[in-house]
């Protein structure tokens, strides 16, 4: 494998760990109830790439779980 193709794969998994970071902090931050932020972190732990792209669709917007418009 050509060092430029191991360069963007560890590029690639680094950019998904943050993500999942992401994901998580963004749950437990959030207002939902703690058995809904339970749920919504085990979907992310245990489906990886669906938890994290459901969170980011049906997940709550900003730090109190509300969408922001006009900001």
């Amino acid at each position: 494998m050509p060092d430029s193709m191991i360069y963007l794969s560890i590029a690639v998994a680094a950019l998904i760990v943050v993500l999942h970071l992401w994901a998580i902090i963004s749950v437990f931050r959030s207002n939902r109830s703690v058995g809904s932020k339970t749920l919504w972190a085990l979907l992310i732990w245990i489906f990886p790439l669906v938890g994290l792209i459901a969170w980011v669709v049906a997940g709550p917007r900003g730090h109190n779980g509300h969408a922001q418009h006009g900001k």
